[in-house]
Protein backbone atom coordinates (compact mmCIF):
# COMPACT_ATOMS: atom_id res chain seq x y z
CA UNK A 1 0.00 0.00 0.00
CA UNK A 2 1.04 3.59 -0.68
CA UNK A 3 -0.23 6.51 1.38
CA UNK A 4 -0.45 10.03 -0.04
CA UNK A 5 -1.74 13.21 1.59
CA UNK A 6 -3.47 15.95 -0.33
CA UNK A 7 -2.35 19.57 0.01
CA UNK A 8 -3.59 22.84 -1.39
CA UNK A 9 -5.76 25.92 -0.97
CA UNK A 10 -9.33 25.73 0.26
CA UNK A 11 -11.95 25.00 -2.41
CA UNK A 12 -9.42 23.93 -5.04
CA UNK A 13 -11.11 20.55 -5.31
CA UNK A 14 -8.99 18.22 -3.19
CA UNK A 15 -11.93 16.25 -1.80
CA UNK A 16 -13.73 16.28 -5.15
CA UNK A 17 -10.62 14.83 -6.77
CA UNK A 18 -10.27 12.13 -4.11
CA UNK A 19 -13.94 11.22 -4.54
CA UNK A 20 -13.49 11.01 -8.31
CA UNK A 21 -10.43 8.76 -7.94
CA UNK A 22 -11.82 6.47 -5.26
CA UNK A 23 -15.59 6.62 -5.47
CA UNK A 24 -15.56 7.39 -1.73
CA UNK A 25 -16.57 10.60 0.06
CA UNK A 26 -13.61 11.57 2.29
CA UNK A 27 -15.56 14.17 4.27
CA UNK A 28 -16.79 12.34 7.37
CA UNK A 29 -18.78 14.99 9.20
CA UNK A 30 -22.28 16.25 8.38
CA UNK A 31 -21.00 19.80 8.91
CA UNK A 32 -18.39 19.26 6.21
CA UNK A 33 -20.96 18.03 3.75
CA UNK A 34 -23.38 20.86 4.65
CA UNK A 35 -20.72 23.54 4.17
CA UNK A 36 -19.03 21.86 1.22
CA UNK A 37 -15.65 22.37 2.92
CA UNK A 38 -13.28 19.89 4.50
CA UNK A 39 -12.77 20.65 8.19
CA UNK A 40 -11.00 17.56 9.49
CA UNK A 41 -8.98 14.72 8.01
CA UNK A 42 -10.68 12.42 5.52
CA UNK A 43 -9.62 8.98 4.32
CA UNK A 44 -10.26 7.03 1.11
CA UNK A 45 -8.49 4.51 -1.08
CA UNK A 46 -8.40 3.06 -4.56
CA UNK A 47 -6.68 0.44 -6.70
CA UNK A 48 -4.31 1.83 -9.33
CA UNK A 49 -3.72 0.41 -12.83
CA UNK A 50 -0.67 -1.54 -11.63
CA UNK A 51 -2.82 -3.31 -9.05
CA UNK A 52 -1.25 -1.39 -6.18
CA UNK A 53 -3.42 0.16 -3.50
CA UNK A 54 -3.27 3.88 -2.82
CA UNK A 55 -4.73 5.40 0.35
CA UNK A 56 -5.42 9.13 0.58
CA UNK A 57 -5.29 11.32 3.66
CA UNK A 58 -7.44 14.24 2.57
CA UNK A 59 -6.62 17.42 4.48
CA UNK A 60 -8.55 20.69 4.94
CA UNK A 61 -7.36 23.69 2.95
CA UNK A 62 -8.75 26.55 5.01
CA UNK A 63 -6.23 28.52 7.03
CA UNK A 64 -8.23 27.98 10.22
CA UNK A 65 -7.69 24.24 9.95
CA UNK A 66 -3.96 24.12 9.25
CA UNK A 67 -3.32 22.19 12.51
CA UNK A 68 -5.65 19.46 11.23
CA UNK A 69 -3.86 19.52 7.89
CA UNK A 70 -0.47 19.14 9.59
CA UNK A 71 -1.75 16.19 11.64
CA UNK A 72 -2.56 14.46 8.36
CA UNK A 73 0.64 15.10 6.42
CA UNK A 74 3.02 14.59 9.37
CA UNK A 75 3.41 10.79 9.10
CA UNK A 76 2.82 10.54 5.31
CA UNK A 77 5.74 10.03 2.84
CA UNK A 78 4.25 11.71 -0.26
CA UNK A 79 1.86 14.48 -1.24
CA UNK A 80 -0.63 15.22 -4.01
CA UNK A 81 -0.56 19.00 -4.34
CA UNK A 82 -3.78 20.39 -5.78
CA UNK A 83 -4.00 23.79 -7.51
CA UNK A 84 -7.10 25.04 -9.33
CA UNK A 85 -6.57 26.15 -12.93
CA UNK A 86 -8.99 29.04 -12.59
CA UNK A 87 -7.44 30.49 -9.39
CA UNK A 88 -3.81 29.43 -9.55
CA UNK A 89 -1.33 29.73 -6.71
CA UNK A 90 -2.97 30.92 -3.47
CA UNK A 91 -1.95 31.67 0.16
CA UNK A 92 -2.79 28.22 1.50
CA UNK A 93 -1.03 26.65 -1.46
CA UNK A 94 2.09 28.41 -0.21
CA UNK A 95 1.59 27.50 3.46
CA UNK A 96 0.87 23.86 2.68
CA UNK A 97 3.96 23.70 0.47
CA UNK A 98 6.03 25.36 3.21
CA UNK A 99 4.80 22.70 5.62
CA UNK A 100 5.72 19.87 3.24
CA UNK A 101 9.17 21.41 2.75
CA UNK A 102 9.65 21.89 6.48
CA UNK A 103 8.84 18.22 7.08
CA UNK A 104 11.28 17.18 4.36
CA UNK A 105 8.66 15.50 2.14
CA UNK A 106 10.50 14.72 -1.10
CA UNK A 107 7.95 12.78 -3.14
CA UNK A 108 5.00 14.49 -4.74
CA UNK A 109 2.73 15.07 -7.70
CA UNK A 110 0.89 18.17 -8.92
CA UNK A 111 -2.76 17.95 -9.95
CA UNK A 112 -4.14 21.06 -11.68
CA UNK A 113 -7.89 20.78 -11.07
CA UNK A 114 -10.84 22.50 -12.71
CA UNK A 115 -9.03 22.19 -16.01
CA UNK A 116 -12.48 22.33 -17.63
CA UNK A 117 -12.88 25.94 -16.41
CA UNK A 118 -9.56 27.51 -17.41
CA UNK A 119 -6.30 26.84 -19.21
CA UNK A 120 -4.24 24.75 -16.72
CA UNK A 121 -0.91 25.86 -18.23
CA UNK A 122 -0.27 29.09 -16.29
CA UNK A 123 -1.34 27.57 -12.95
CA UNK A 124 0.82 24.51 -13.58
CA UNK A 125 3.86 26.60 -14.54
CA UNK A 126 3.63 28.80 -11.43
CA UNK A 127 3.00 25.84 -9.12
CA UNK A 128 5.87 23.80 -10.52
CA UNK A 129 8.23 26.76 -10.07
CA UNK A 130 7.17 27.15 -6.44
CA UNK A 131 7.44 23.42 -5.77
CA UNK A 132 10.84 23.07 -7.46
CA UNK A 133 12.39 25.38 -4.85
CA UNK A 134 11.45 22.99 -2.01
CA UNK A 135 12.35 19.50 -0.85
CA UNK A 136 9.96 18.03 -3.44
CA UNK A 137 11.99 19.37 -6.37
CA UNK A 138 10.70 18.80 -9.91
CA UNK A 139 7.29 17.13 -9.91
CA UNK A 140 5.04 15.78 -12.63
CA UNK A 141 1.96 17.91 -13.34
CA UNK A 142 -1.36 16.47 -14.52
CA UNK A 143 -4.34 18.66 -15.57
CA UNK A 144 -7.61 17.10 -14.45
CA UNK A 145 -11.29 17.78 -13.82
CA UNK A 146 -12.96 16.03 -10.95
CA UNK A 147 -16.33 16.99 -12.43
CA UNK A 148 -15.96 15.83 -16.06
CA UNK A 149 -13.40 13.10 -15.36
CA UNK A 150 -10.97 14.50 -17.92
CA UNK A 151 -7.39 13.62 -17.02
CA UNK A 152 -8.31 11.05 -14.36
CA UNK A 153 -6.70 8.12 -16.24
CA UNK A 154 -3.52 10.17 -16.66
CA UNK A 155 -3.58 11.08 -12.96
CA UNK A 156 -4.00 7.44 -11.96
CA UNK A 157 -0.99 6.51 -14.10
CA UNK A 158 1.03 9.35 -12.60
CA UNK A 159 0.08 8.21 -9.08
CA UNK A 160 1.27 4.72 -10.05
CA UNK A 161 4.62 6.17 -11.10
CA UNK A 162 4.83 8.15 -7.89
CA UNK A 163 4.15 5.05 -5.81
CA UNK A 164 6.83 3.09 -7.63
CA UNK A 165 9.40 5.75 -6.70
CA UNK A 166 8.65 5.70 -2.99
CA UNK A 167 11.37 4.06 -0.88
CA UNK A 168 10.70 0.70 0.68
CA UNK A 169 9.50 1.11 4.26
CA UNK A 170 11.48 -0.22 7.22
CA UNK A 171 9.20 -3.13 8.06
CA UNK A 172 11.46 -4.33 10.87
CA UNK A 173 11.56 -0.90 12.50
CA UNK A 174 9.85 -0.27 15.84
CA UNK A 175 6.25 0.91 15.64
CA UNK A 176 5.42 4.56 16.25
CA UNK A 177 1.85 5.00 15.09
CA UNK A 178 0.79 8.63 15.44
CA UNK A 179 -2.91 8.74 16.27
CA UNK A 180 -5.00 10.99 14.04
CA UNK A 181 -8.42 9.75 15.16
CA UNK A 182 -9.82 8.01 18.24
CA UNK A 183 -13.38 6.82 18.63
CA UNK A 184 -15.51 4.12 20.18
CA UNK A 185 -17.15 1.23 18.35
CA UNK A 186 -20.06 -0.37 20.17
CA UNK A 187 -19.11 -3.86 21.27
CA UNK A 188 -15.42 -3.34 20.47
CA UNK A 189 -14.30 -0.39 22.57
CA UNK A 190 -11.68 2.19 21.67
CA UNK A 191 -10.32 2.37 18.12
CA UNK A 192 -7.48 4.63 16.93
CA UNK A 193 -6.34 5.25 13.37
CA UNK A 194 -3.11 6.44 11.85
CA UNK A 195 -0.57 6.00 9.08
CA UNK A 196 1.84 3.17 9.86
CA UNK A 197 5.11 4.49 8.46
CA UNK A 198 7.40 1.73 9.72
CA UNK A 199 7.30 -1.68 11.36
CA UNK A 200 4.35 -4.04 11.57
CA UNK A 201 1.37 -4.59 13.82
CA UNK A 202 -0.19 -7.90 14.82
CA UNK A 203 -3.29 -8.81 16.74
CA UNK A 204 -2.18 -9.54 20.30
CA UNK A 205 0.81 -7.16 20.22
CA UNK A 206 1.54 -5.23 23.38
CA UNK A 207 2.29 -1.55 22.79
CA UNK A 208 2.92 1.54 24.91
CA UNK A 209 0.73 4.61 24.93
CA UNK A 210 3.12 7.54 24.47
CA UNK A 211 1.21 9.99 26.64
CA UNK A 212 1.25 7.83 29.78
CA UNK A 213 3.63 4.94 29.11
CA UNK A 214 0.90 2.47 30.01
CA UNK A 215 0.74 -0.89 28.25
CA UNK A 216 -2.08 -1.51 25.79
CA UNK A 217 -2.88 -4.62 23.76
CA UNK A 218 -4.06 -4.87 20.16
CA UNK A 219 -7.48 -6.49 20.14
CA UNK A 220 -8.09 -6.14 16.42
CA UNK A 221 -6.73 -4.56 13.23
CA UNK A 222 -8.44 -3.11 10.18
CA UNK A 223 -6.85 -1.69 7.07
CA UNK A 224 -8.93 -0.18 4.26
CA UNK A 225 -12.09 -1.52 5.82
CA UNK A 226 -10.89 -5.13 6.07
CA UNK A 227 -10.06 -7.03 9.25
CA UNK A 228 -6.43 -8.17 9.36
CA UNK A 229 -4.31 -10.24 11.71
CA UNK A 230 -1.18 -8.34 10.65
CA UNK A 231 -0.49 -5.02 8.92
CA UNK A 232 2.89 -3.94 7.51
CA UNK A 233 4.10 -0.44 6.72
CA UNK A 234 3.25 1.68 4.86
CA UNK A 235 -0.47 1.47 5.57
CA UNK A 236 -3.53 3.22 6.87
CA UNK A 237 -4.59 1.19 9.87
CA UNK A 238 -7.30 1.15 12.51
CA UNK A 239 -6.29 -0.43 15.83
CA UNK A 240 -8.84 -1.73 18.34
CA UNK A 241 -7.26 -1.45 21.79
CA UNK A 242 -8.22 -3.72 24.64
CA UNK A 243 -9.11 -2.19 27.99
CA UNK A 244 -8.46 1.46 27.08
CA UNK A 245 -11.19 4.04 27.53
CA UNK A 246 -11.75 6.60 24.79
CA UNK A 247 -10.89 9.55 27.04
CA UNK A 248 -7.34 8.20 27.58
CA UNK A 249 -6.18 8.63 23.96
CA UNK A 250 -6.57 11.21 21.21
CA UNK A 251 -4.99 12.90 18.23
CA UNK A 252 -1.32 13.63 18.84
CA UNK A 253 -0.77 10.56 20.97
CA UNK A 254 1.13 7.56 19.61
CA UNK A 255 1.30 3.79 19.95
CA UNK A 256 4.88 2.61 20.48
CA UNK A 257 6.90 -0.57 20.46
CA UNK A 258 7.76 -1.05 24.18
CA UNK A 259 11.24 0.07 25.22
CA UNK A 260 12.18 1.57 21.85
CA UNK A 261 11.23 5.21 22.39
CA UNK A 262 11.93 7.70 25.14
CA UNK A 263 9.70 10.65 25.93
CA UNK A 264 11.28 14.06 25.98
CA UNK A 265 10.13 17.60 26.62
CA UNK A 266 13.58 19.10 26.01
CA UNK A 267 15.40 18.84 22.69
CA UNK A 268 18.00 20.58 20.58
CA UNK A 269 17.18 20.98 16.90
CA UNK A 270 18.54 22.44 13.69
CA UNK A 271 16.21 24.94 12.04
CA UNK A 272 15.74 25.39 8.31
CA UNK A 273 13.73 28.53 7.70
CA UNK A 274 13.63 31.75 9.70
CA UNK A 275 16.86 32.81 11.46
CA UNK A 276 16.89 31.43 14.99
CA UNK A 277 17.37 34.89 16.48
CA UNK A 278 14.12 36.10 14.86
CA UNK A 279 11.91 33.40 16.33
CA UNK A 280 9.28 34.37 18.91
CA UNK A 281 9.58 32.99 22.42
CA UNK A 282 6.78 30.48 21.87
CA UNK A 283 5.87 28.48 18.76
CA UNK A 284 3.96 25.28 18.07
CA UNK A 285 5.92 22.15 17.22
CA UNK A 286 4.14 19.87 14.75
CA UNK A 287 5.45 16.31 14.48
CA UNK A 288 3.50 13.26 13.44
CA UNK A 289 -0.08 14.07 14.35
CA UNK A 290 0.97 16.06 17.44
CA UNK A 291 0.89 19.82 17.90
CA UNK A 292 2.60 20.97 21.10
CA UNK A 293 3.47 24.49 22.30
CA UNK A 294 7.22 24.97 22.62
CA UNK A 295 9.35 27.58 24.34
CA UNK A 296 12.18 28.58 22.05
CA UNK A 297 15.76 29.35 23.10
CA UNK A 298 18.07 30.26 20.19
CA UNK A 299 21.58 28.80 20.51
CA UNK A 300 23.23 29.38 17.16
CA UNK A 301 22.24 30.92 13.83
CA UNK A 302 20.28 27.79 12.92
CA UNK A 303 20.08 25.82 16.19
CA UNK A 304 17.56 26.20 19.01
CA UNK A 305 16.56 24.48 22.22
CA UNK A 306 12.86 23.65 22.57
CA UNK A 307 11.03 23.12 25.86
CA UNK A 308 7.77 21.32 25.06
CA UNK A 309 4.53 21.69 26.96
CA UNK A 310 4.31 17.90 27.14
CA UNK A 311 6.74 15.07 26.38
CA UNK A 312 6.78 13.43 22.96
CA UNK A 313 8.33 10.15 21.72
CA UNK A 314 11.05 11.64 19.55
CA UNK A 315 14.25 10.23 18.07
CA UNK A 316 17.45 11.78 16.77
CA UNK A 317 16.89 12.59 13.10
CA UNK A 318 13.14 13.15 13.34
CA UNK A 319 11.74 15.89 11.13
CA UNK A 320 9.15 18.36 12.42
CA UNK A 321 8.08 21.93 11.84
CA UNK A 322 7.68 25.06 13.92
CA UNK A 323 4.66 27.25 13.23
CA UNK A 324 3.52 30.58 14.55
CA UNK A 325 -0.26 30.11 14.78
CA UNK A 326 -0.87 33.81 15.43
CA UNK A 327 0.71 34.81 12.13
CA UNK A 328 -0.36 31.65 10.23
CA UNK A 329 3.32 31.28 9.45
CA UNK A 330 5.58 28.25 9.12
CA UNK A 331 8.78 29.38 10.84
CA UNK A 332 10.71 26.44 9.44
CA UNK A 333 11.45 22.79 9.53
CA UNK A 334 13.54 21.26 12.26
CA UNK A 335 15.77 18.23 12.43
CA UNK A 336 16.10 16.73 15.89
CA UNK A 337 19.76 16.67 16.94
CA UNK A 338 19.49 15.60 20.59
CA UNK A 339 16.55 14.32 22.63
CA UNK A 340 18.47 14.30 25.92
CA UNK A 341 20.57 17.48 25.90
CA UNK A 342 22.67 18.63 28.85
CA UNK A 343 21.51 21.51 31.09
CA UNK A 344 22.89 24.98 30.36
CA UNK A 345 23.54 26.27 33.88
CA UNK A 346 27.14 27.47 33.92
CA UNK A 347 28.50 30.60 32.29
CA UNK A 348 29.61 29.77 28.78
CA UNK A 349 27.58 26.54 28.62
CA UNK A 350 25.30 27.83 25.85
CA UNK A 351 28.24 28.86 23.66
CA UNK A 352 29.93 25.50 24.21
CA UNK A 353 26.71 23.71 23.36
CA UNK A 354 26.34 25.75 20.17
CA UNK A 355 29.78 24.60 19.07
CA UNK A 356 28.81 20.96 19.70
CA UNK A 357 25.54 21.28 17.78
CA UNK A 358 27.38 22.79 14.82
CA UNK A 359 28.97 19.40 14.23
CA UNK A 360 25.72 17.38 14.38
CA UNK A 361 23.60 16.56 11.35
CA UNK A 362 20.75 14.56 12.88
CA UNK A 363 22.09 11.18 11.77
CA UNK A 364 22.51 8.61 14.59
CA UNK A 365 26.21 8.41 15.45
CA UNK A 366 27.21 5.92 18.15
CA UNK A 367 30.85 7.02 18.40
CA UNK A 368 29.83 10.67 18.61
CA UNK A 369 27.19 10.03 21.26
CA UNK A 370 29.69 8.08 23.37
CA UNK A 371 32.27 10.83 22.98
CA UNK A 372 29.77 13.48 24.09
CA UNK A 373 28.04 11.50 26.84
CA UNK A 374 31.11 9.51 27.98
CA UNK A 375 28.96 6.92 29.75
CA UNK A 376 25.45 5.91 28.67
CA UNK A 377 23.18 2.89 28.98
CA UNK A 378 22.54 0.90 25.81
CA UNK A 379 18.79 1.12 26.41
CA UNK A 380 18.96 4.91 26.62
CA UNK A 381 20.75 5.05 23.26
CA UNK A 382 18.09 2.79 21.75
CA UNK A 383 15.38 5.13 22.97
CA UNK A 384 17.23 8.06 21.37
CA UNK A 385 17.30 6.27 18.02
CA UNK A 386 21.00 5.31 18.14
CA UNK A 387 21.73 1.57 17.64
CA UNK A 388 23.99 0.55 20.58
CA UNK A 389 26.33 -1.78 18.67
CA UNK A 390 29.35 -1.39 20.97
CA UNK A 391 30.28 -3.87 23.72
CA UNK A 392 29.20 -2.75 27.22
CA UNK A 393 31.92 -2.15 29.79
CA UNK A 394 29.62 -3.19 32.65
CA UNK A 395 26.00 -4.32 32.61
CA UNK A 396 24.25 -2.12 30.04
CA UNK A 397 26.80 0.69 30.27
CA UNK A 398 28.68 1.79 27.16
CA UNK A 399 31.71 4.05 27.43
CA UNK A 400 33.74 6.28 25.19
CA UNK A 401 37.07 4.38 24.88
CA UNK A 402 39.25 7.40 25.65
CA UNK A 403 37.12 8.37 28.65
CA UNK A 404 37.22 4.78 29.93
CA UNK A 405 41.02 4.73 29.75
CA UNK A 406 41.14 8.04 31.59
CA UNK A 407 38.85 6.68 34.31
CA UNK A 408 41.19 3.71 34.78
CA UNK A 409 44.14 6.06 35.24
CA UNK A 410 42.19 8.26 37.65
CA UNK A 411 41.07 5.21 39.63
CA UNK A 412 44.67 4.22 40.29
CA UNK A 413 45.46 7.78 41.37
CA UNK A 414 42.45 7.93 43.70
CA UNK A 415 43.38 4.63 45.37
CA UNK A 416 46.90 5.93 46.00
CA UNK A 417 45.56 9.29 47.21
CA UNK A 418 43.13 7.62 49.62
CA UNK A 419 45.91 5.37 50.97
CA UNK A 420 48.02 8.45 51.68
CA UNK A 421 45.09 10.21 53.34
CA UNK A 422 44.07 7.12 55.36
CA UNK A 423 47.28 5.12 55.89
CA UNK A 424 45.67 2.70 58.36
CA UNK A 425 42.59 1.95 56.21
CA UNK A 426 42.20 -1.52 54.76
CA UNK A 427 41.36 -0.02 51.36
CA UNK A 428 39.06 2.42 49.59
CA UNK A 429 35.30 1.77 49.85
CA UNK A 430 33.83 1.31 46.39
CA UNK A 431 31.27 4.06 46.99
CA UNK A 432 34.04 6.54 47.80
CA UNK A 433 35.66 5.82 44.45
CA UNK A 434 32.30 6.00 42.70
CA UNK A 435 31.74 9.51 44.05
CA UNK A 436 35.30 10.66 43.37
CA UNK A 437 35.09 9.50 39.77
CA UNK A 438 31.49 10.72 39.40
CA UNK A 439 30.25 7.31 38.27
CA UNK A 440 26.54 6.40 38.32
CA UNK A 441 26.93 2.78 39.53
CA UNK A 442 29.26 0.71 41.73
CA UNK A 443 29.58 -1.89 38.96
CA UNK A 444 31.54 0.60 36.88
CA UNK A 445 34.17 0.90 39.61
CA UNK A 446 34.72 -2.86 39.74
CA UNK A 447 34.78 -3.04 35.93
CA UNK A 448 37.70 -0.56 35.94
CA UNK A 449 39.88 -2.63 38.28
CA UNK A 450 43.11 -3.93 36.79
CA UNK A 451 46.14 -5.45 38.56
CA UNK A 452 47.62 -4.49 40.95
CA UNK A 453 44.24 -3.16 42.14
CA UNK A 454 41.89 -5.68 43.66
CA UNK A 455 38.52 -5.77 45.38
CA UNK A 456 37.99 -7.52 48.69
CA UNK A 457 35.07 -7.14 51.10
CA UNK A 458 33.87 -4.01 49.33
CA UNK A 459 37.29 -2.34 49.53
CA UNK A 460 39.70 -1.59 46.71
CA UNK A 461 43.38 -2.03 47.52
CA UNK A 462 46.66 -2.07 45.66
CA UNK A 463 48.61 -5.31 46.11
CA UNK A 464 51.23 -5.42 47.46
CA UNK A 465 50.56 -2.84 50.14
CA UNK A 466 52.92 0.07 50.67
CA UNK A 467 55.18 0.66 53.64
CA UNK A 468 53.78 1.20 57.11
CA UNK A 469 53.44 4.66 58.62
CA UNK A 470 56.45 5.43 60.81
CA UNK A 471 54.61 5.19 64.19
CA UNK A 472 53.25 1.74 63.31
CA UNK A 473 56.58 0.55 61.96
CA UNK A 474 58.30 1.61 65.22
CA UNK A 475 55.66 -0.20 67.30
CA UNK A 476 56.16 -3.40 65.27
CA UNK A 477 59.93 -3.11 65.76
CA UNK A 478 59.34 -2.98 69.52
CA UNK A 479 57.20 -6.14 69.34
CA UNK A 480 59.93 -7.84 67.34
CA UNK A 481 62.57 -6.77 69.88
CA UNK A 482 60.54 -7.95 72.87
CA UNK A 483 59.19 -11.19 71.43
CA UNK A 484 61.78 -12.22 68.84
CA UNK A 485 63.25 -14.85 71.16
CA UNK A 486 59.83 -16.11 72.35
CA UNK A 487 57.84 -16.14 69.12
CA UNK A 488 54.83 -17.97 70.58
CA UNK A 489 54.12 -15.42 73.29
CA UNK A 490 51.39 -12.94 72.35
CA UNK A 491 51.33 -9.46 73.93
CA UNK A 492 48.23 -8.74 75.99
CA UNK A 493 45.76 -6.17 74.70
CA UNK A 494 46.83 -3.50 77.19
CA UNK A 495 50.47 -3.97 76.24
CA UNK A 496 49.64 -3.67 72.55
CA UNK A 497 47.89 -0.41 73.35
CA UNK A 498 50.92 0.77 75.30
CA UNK A 499 53.05 0.02 72.27
CA UNK A 500 50.72 2.15 70.10
CA UNK A 501 49.02 -0.77 68.36
CA UNK A 502 45.27 -0.25 68.40
CA UNK A 503 42.87 -2.17 66.12
CA UNK A 504 43.50 0.08 63.08
CA UNK A 505 47.29 -0.03 63.53
CA UNK A 506 47.23 -3.82 63.93
CA UNK A 507 45.09 -4.10 60.79
CA UNK A 508 47.59 -2.03 58.81
CA UNK A 509 50.52 -4.12 60.13
CA UNK A 510 48.73 -7.37 59.28
CA UNK A 511 47.92 -6.18 55.74
CA UNK A 512 51.58 -5.22 55.31
CA UNK A 513 52.68 -8.68 56.50
CA UNK A 514 54.48 -7.27 59.54
CA UNK A 515 52.26 -9.04 62.10
CA UNK A 516 50.10 -12.16 62.11
CA UNK A 517 46.64 -11.92 63.66
CA UNK A 518 45.42 -15.25 65.05
CA UNK A 519 42.32 -14.00 66.87
CA UNK A 520 40.97 -10.87 68.48
CA UNK A 521 43.87 -9.30 70.45
CA UNK A 522 46.12 -12.29 69.61
CA UNK A 523 49.00 -11.29 67.35
CA UNK A 524 52.33 -12.96 66.67
CA UNK A 525 55.30 -12.23 64.48
CA UNK A 526 54.72 -13.46 60.90
CA UNK A 527 57.23 -16.32 61.02
CA UNK A 528 55.60 -17.97 64.05
CA UNK A 529 53.57 -20.65 62.13
CA UNK A 530 56.63 -22.10 60.37
CA UNK A 531 58.61 -22.03 63.62
CA UNK A 532 55.74 -23.80 65.38
CA UNK A 533 55.64 -26.62 62.82
CA UNK A 534 59.37 -27.25 63.35
CA UNK A 535 58.86 -27.52 67.10
CA UNK A 536 55.77 -29.74 66.78
CA UNK A 537 57.48 -32.04 64.28
CA UNK A 538 59.94 -32.97 67.05
CA UNK A 539 57.15 -34.28 69.32
CA UNK A 540 56.02 -37.92 69.39
CA UNK A 541 53.20 -38.15 66.85
CA UNK A 542 50.31 -37.69 67.34
CA UNK A 543 50.37 -35.03 70.07
CA UNK A 544 47.77 -33.35 72.25
CA UNK A 545 46.94 -29.68 72.69
CA UNK A 546 48.57 -29.76 76.10
CA UNK A 547 51.79 -31.26 74.69
CA UNK A 548 51.87 -28.66 71.95
CA UNK A 549 51.27 -25.80 74.38
CA UNK A 550 54.14 -26.99 76.63
CA UNK A 551 56.51 -27.54 73.67
CA UNK A 552 55.76 -24.06 72.31
CA UNK A 553 56.00 -22.44 75.73
CA UNK A 554 52.74 -20.56 75.31
CA UNK A 555 49.25 -20.30 76.69
CA UNK A 556 46.00 -21.90 75.60
CA UNK A 557 44.92 -18.40 74.35
CA UNK A 558 47.63 -18.65 71.70
CA UNK A 559 47.93 -22.42 71.16
CA UNK A 560 44.30 -23.02 70.14
CA UNK A 561 44.10 -20.47 67.27
CA UNK A 562 47.68 -21.26 66.21
CA UNK A 563 46.92 -24.97 65.80
CA UNK A 564 43.68 -24.17 63.98
CA UNK A 565 45.68 -22.00 61.56
CA UNK A 566 48.15 -24.87 60.96
CA UNK A 567 45.20 -27.19 60.31
CA UNK A 568 43.79 -24.79 57.70
CA UNK A 569 47.18 -24.51 56.04
CA UNK A 570 47.51 -28.30 55.87
CA UNK A 571 50.65 -28.38 58.02
CA UNK A 572 48.88 -30.39 60.75
CA UNK A 573 45.88 -32.68 60.80
CA UNK A 574 43.34 -32.98 63.60
CA UNK A 575 42.41 -36.57 64.46
CA UNK A 576 39.04 -37.88 65.74
CA UNK A 577 40.27 -37.98 69.36
CA UNK A 578 41.33 -34.28 69.10
CA UNK A 579 45.01 -35.21 68.91
CA UNK A 580 47.03 -33.88 65.99
CA UNK A 581 49.94 -34.91 63.81
CA UNK A 582 52.31 -32.96 61.61
CA UNK A 583 51.50 -33.63 57.97
CA UNK A 584 53.88 -31.31 56.19
CA UNK A 585 57.07 -30.12 57.89
CA UNK A 586 58.21 -26.61 56.90
CA UNK A 587 60.49 -26.29 53.88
Amino acid sequence: MWVVATAGHVDHGKSTLVRALTGMVPDRWAEERRRGMTIDLGFAWTTLPSGGTLAFVDVPGHERFVPNMLAGIGPVPAALIVVAADEGWMPQSAEHLAALHALGVSYGLLAVTRADLADPGPAAARARTEIAATSLGEVEAVPVSGVTGAGLPELRAALDRLGARLPDPARDAPVRLWVDRAFTVRGSGTVVTGTLGGGRLRVGDELELAATGEAVRVRGLHSLGTARTEVEAVARVAVNLRGLSRDRVGRGDALLTPGRFGRTDLLDVRLSGDPAADLPATLTLHVGSAAVPAQVRPLGPDTVRLRLARPLPLLIGDRALLRDPGRHHVAGGVTVLDVDPPPLRRRGAAAARTAVLAGLDGRPDLAGELRRRRLVRAGDLTRMGVPPTATPVAGQWLADPEHWRDLGRRLTEEVARYAAEHPLAAGVPVDVLRHRLDLPERALVTALLRPPLRLRDGLVTAAPQGTLPDPVARAVDRVRAEYGDRPFQAPEAHHLADLGLGPREIGAAVRAGALLKLAENVVLLPGAPDDAVRVLAGLPQPFTLSAARQALGTTRRVAVPLLELLDRRGATRRLPDDAREVVRPPG
